[in-house]
């Protein structure tokens, strides 16, 4: 299931496709700015190393997050589990998730599955979003660094522990580490090929248009709209500052836009999408926007002060000075104006959700749909695989539900139900059966991707448990309701007593199923367990069961004989339905031995 270092990924792609275009785009428009300009620049090759530069830096930026997801993504998801109302703790949650992720966006489709599952209102949720923004400040701080010069041994050291060694740890680590080398590697290329544009006129006349803040924001706003990564702007942003082409207030301005833009992304993701999503992305909107407007003014100031505390270069003067110092201080910059944004901001997170709430209100009743899908199978997650099979354990938890709701209706139909409700109970498989396709495609997605030893253990169980679960509606759909249906073309009776029994066993069966749903979508180690201890007592029950239809047996009733053979058929049909969930137990608990072939035997019974 391990997979080798990917190619260039769509994403990436298209992010260099529309950036080489916006960059020609400039280069010819600075070009034919000047029409007896100087023509001793090579522009071909120029625009090889340009964007053959950036080519190696998207990718560089691509593996390094993957790596960094691959190393994180169990912490990822033990510290998203213990988020709290505290809002500074889901500020601080939310930076470290989305320094791994490096998308803010993805950051809020974690938070719309929370809010959908349940475990934390929009409100709570408010905090994680800005801490996001927190979260994108990491590269540009990466690539603010001047480790060029290291940036082949970076990939040199990172090739050999990513394709040599056989531990996963080091390979991730490896992956990382390479990741990192082709990101200075391409600043490198890019850098060298902008050095002629420094005495090329008609392109630093075009550079000197970006001293309007205003322009500056809508520029790399729509940009970052464009190729859906601030990450990727900031970092072009920062290559050009390298060469002395913007001045801190520029870059700052365009840092701004970035923000912006990236809300783009978060837009596109909730489109058809529930109303917590649209909520979500709502709040991510709101708040990038206002905090741009808050500081829009302040931007000389706010370069002051990141000129106070950033490193200075006095020793040089002129373009030299201006290329030293900005790249560490619009890196600073982005930094702080988010901060401190979250700061202003944090406070007033019930206010700015109860807004939302007003803005987006429910959708009526009505208009709801109600044709069943998967609630929880985000596209976006797929490339962090440890947080992907996180989504689809939730949605067991989602089609199990459908399933219980099939169990626990289909004994009293069984033993009194007409034939509609049986029906019902049948076409109740059909939602099973939709869900459990959909998590399959999106476990197929997941099974592309980079997974570790632990992860590709992990998907197999998941894979096992959903048969199972599944097995179990088919169970139901197919025994047990012709079960129902035999009932009444006999016109069988079921006894009093006989009831009793059974209904008395059915409630263990829907207890073990339950526990193993739990098990397997909470990782409930406990619960697993219990479902598998309960084996002896299930056995001990179908033998007092199989006494009591013995002695039932030559009871002067009509239809004795069709009613012994129905209701034996309902027993044996539920302790099919107990041994499909004690293997979906045995898949999470760590105390349990494999299943036995015989076990495996027996639910065919």
């Amino acid at each position: 299931m391990l997979h080798p270092v990917p190619l260039l990924d769509r994403r990436v792609v298209a992010r260099l496709a529309i950036t080489c275009v916006m960059w020609g785009a400039a280069l010819f428009a600075s070009t034919a700015v000047a029409a007896d300009g100087d023509q001793s620049i090579d522009w071909g090759n120029m625009g090889m190393q340009l964007f053959g530069g950036l080519a190696l830096f998207l990718f560089g930026m691509e593996q390094m997050a993957d790596a960094l997801k691959a190393v994180a993504g169990s912490r990822m998801k033990a510290i998203l589990a213990k988020l709290t109302a505290n809002r500074i703790m889901g500020a601080i949650t939310g930076a470290f998730v989305t320094a791994v992720i490096q998308s803010s966006s993805v950051t809020t489709v974690l938070v719309v599955g929370f809010i959908s599952a349940g475990l934390m209102s929009l409100s709570q949720s408010v905090g994680v979003i800005m801490g996001a923004n927190i979260g994108t400040t990491i590269t540009a701080q990466i690539v603010a660094f001047k480790v060029t010069k290291a940036a082949l041994l970076m990939i040199g050291v990172g090739f050999g522990m990513l394709f040599v060694s056989k531990n996963d740890r080091i390979k991730q680590y490896g992956g990382m580490l390479m990741g990192l080398g082709l990101v200075f590697f391409g600043m490198s290329v890019m850098s060298d090929a902008m050095k002629p544009l420094r005495d090329y006129q008609p392109f630093l006349d075009l550079m000197i248009r970006m001293e309007n803040p205003l322009v500056g924001i809508l520029i790399a706003a729509g940009f970052t709209g464009l190729i859906q990564s601030s990450s990727a702007t900031t970092g072009i942003v920062i290559v050009m500052a390298s060469q002395g082409f913007i001045t801190l207030p520029a870059g700052i301005a365009l840092a701004f836009g970035a923000n912006i833009g990236t809300c783009v992304t978060a837009m596109l993701a909730a489109i058809g999408k529930p109303r917590e999503a649209v909520r979500a992305a709502a709040v991510h909107v709101l708040f990038n926007v206002l905090g741009v407007a808050v500081w829009f003014l302040f931007i000389p100031q706010l370069a002051g002060i990141v000129s106070v505390l950033s490193p200075s270069h006095p020793e040089l003067d002129g373009l030299a000075r201006l290329a030293a110092e900005t790249p560490r201080q619009i890196a600073n910059a982005h930094t702080l104006f988010n901060v401190a944004n979250t700061i202003l901001f944090i406070g007033l997170a019930a206010q700015l959700a109860r807004f939302v709430e007003w803005l987006i209100p429910d959708k009526p009743f009505e208009a709801e749909i109600l044709s069943v899908t998967a609630k929880y199978l985000e596209p976006e997650l797929i490339s962090t695989p440890a947080l992907a099979l996180d989504r689809v354990r939730m949605e067991v938890e989602h089609m199990g539900g459908v399933v219980q709701q099939m169990l626990s209706h289909i004994l009293p139909a069984i033993l009194a139900g007409n034939r509609e409700t049986l029906l019902e109970i049948r076409r109740m498989d059909d939602e099973v059966d939709v869900l459990y396709a959909q998590i399959l495609e999106y476990m197929g997605q997941i099974s592309k991707g980079n997974l570790s030893e632990e992860q590709t253990e992990e998907f197999l169980e998941l894979m096992e448990a959903l048969g199972d679960l599944e097995n179990v509606g088919d169970t139901i759909e197919t025994n047990l309701v012709d079960l129902g249906i035999d009932r009444i073309n006999a016109g069988v009776s079921i006894s009093a007593p006989t009831r009793k029994v059974l209904t008395d066993f059915h409630a263990v069966i829907t207890s073990a199923l339950n526990d193993a749903i739990r098990a397997v979508s909470k990782t409930d180690n406990a619960a697993a367990l219990r479902v598998i201890g309960m084996k002896s007592d299930i056995d001990t029950l179908a033998n007092s069961e199989a006494i009591h239809e013995a002695t039932r047996l030559v009871a002067k009733e009509p239809n004795r004989i069709p009613a012994y053979t129905i209701e034996i058929d309902i027993i044996e049909k539920q302790k099919r339905i107990y041994y499909f969930a004690k293997r979906m137990a045995k898949t999470v608990a760590m105390d349990a031995e494999p299943v036995a072939p015989e076990s495996a035997a027996e639910t065919t019974a």
